[in-house]
C-alpha cells in the first residue's frame, strides 16, 4: 500500500467518523480513534459491540461480506485506505490478521509460511536459500522453529492448536507487515497456550502495532498498553489499559471492567 510517510507517524491506525451498516443495521457509530505505533491495543466490550466488525474495516474484509455501506475515514500507516489507489492486496500485506480458531492451510508448515509471498510477491524474488532464511526466521520470531525445524514437510493441521496459531502468526511476517489485527487469538486455546500467545505478543509488540479483541478481562490487563471499551456499536472510553481498569472516566467502562454489566 502506498503511503505518504514523511515524518514518524503519531497513529499507525486514524479513523474519524466511521459509521458501517449491514444492511439497515447500524454496527458502528461514528467511531474516531488513533491507535498508536508499537502498541498493543485491547478491544473489549459486551458480545455484538462492534469490536470485530471494527477490526474488519482496517483491511476492508468486511466488504467480502456483502450488504456493507461504509461512510467516514479510516487512515493506515497515513494513507486513506478507501482512496482509489489503495489496492486491496497492498492493504491486507501490511494489515495482517490472525482468526479467532487457527486456520493454517492443509499444507505443509514450510508451505503455510510461504503462502503470502507466493500469492503477493513476483515468482523468482526469492531464492531457494531465501525462502529457507524467510521460513526460520518467520518460525524463529513465532518461538516455534525449534518445535518444528525437523517436520516442515509435515501438514500444518497436525499441529496443535497452539503452534496452528503461532504458524498462522508466522504466515503474516514474511509479508512485513507493520499493522497486526487479531480477534480473539486465544479463545482456542488452554490456559498454558494462552500464556504462551500472550508472551509472544508482548515480545513482537515494539515491531508492529498490534489490535487485539479479547472478551477475555484478564487478558486484557495483561497484554495491552492501551484499552478501548466498546458498547452498541460506540467507542465509550480509549485509554491506558491501567487508567481503564482501576480509574475509568465513564460510569459504562467501570460497570462493563468490574463485571456488572456485559
Amino acid at each position: 500500500m502506498a503511503t505518504v510517510e514523511q515524518t514518524p507517524l503519531q497513529s499507525s491506525i486514524q479513523t474519524r467518523d466511521l459509521n458501517l451498516w449491514y444492511g439497515s443495521f447500524q454496527a458502528l457509530k461514528n467511531i474516531s480513534l488513533d491507535i498508536k505505533p508499537g502498541l498493543v491495543t485491547a478491544l473489549i466490550g459486551p458480545s455484538g459491540c462492534g469490536k470485530t466488525t471494527f477490526l474488519r474495516c482496517l483491511n476492508r474484509i468486511n466488504e467480502r461480506y456483502g450488504n456493507v455501506t461504509t461512510t467516514g475515514r479510516i487512515t493506515v500507516l497515513g494513507k486513506n485506505i478507501y482512496d482509489t489507489d489503495v489496492s486491496l492486496s497492498e492493504l491486507r500485506k501490511s494489515v495482517g490478521m490472525v482468526f479467532q480458531r487457527p486456520n493454517p492451510l492443509p499444507i505443509s508448515i514450510r508451505e503455510n509460511v510461504l503462502f503470502g509471498v507466493r500469492i503477493h510477491i513476483r515468482q523468482g524474488t526469492y531464492s531457494r536459500s531465501d525462502q529457507d532464511t524467510l521460513v526460520e526466521t518467520s518460525l524463529r520470531d513465532v518461538q516455534l522453529w525449534d518445535e518444528v525445524k525437523d517436520k516442515l514437510k509435515k501438514k500444518a493441521t497436525l499441529l496443535s492448536l497452539e503452534q496452528q496459531q503461532k504458524l498462522c502468526i508466522a504466515r503474516l511476517l514474511p509479508l512485513k507487515p507493520r499493522v497486526i489485527l487479531m480477534d480473539e487469538p486465544c479463545s482456542a486455546l488452554d490456559a498454558e497456550g494462552i500464556e504462551r500467545i500472550e508472551a509472544l505478543i508482548h515480545r513482537l509488540r515494539s515491531s508492529y502495532t498490534m489490535l487485539i479483541v479479547t472478551h477475555n478481562m484478564a487478558q486484557a490487563r495483561r497484554a495491552s498498553d492501551e484499552c478501548i471499551f466498546m458498547l452498541m456499536g460506540r467507542t465509550i472510553e480509549h485509554d491506558k489499559t491501567v487508567n481503564v481498569f482501576l480509574n475509568p472516566k465513564e460510569k459504562e467502562t467501570e460497570m462493563y471492567v468490574t463485571g456488572r454489566y456485559g
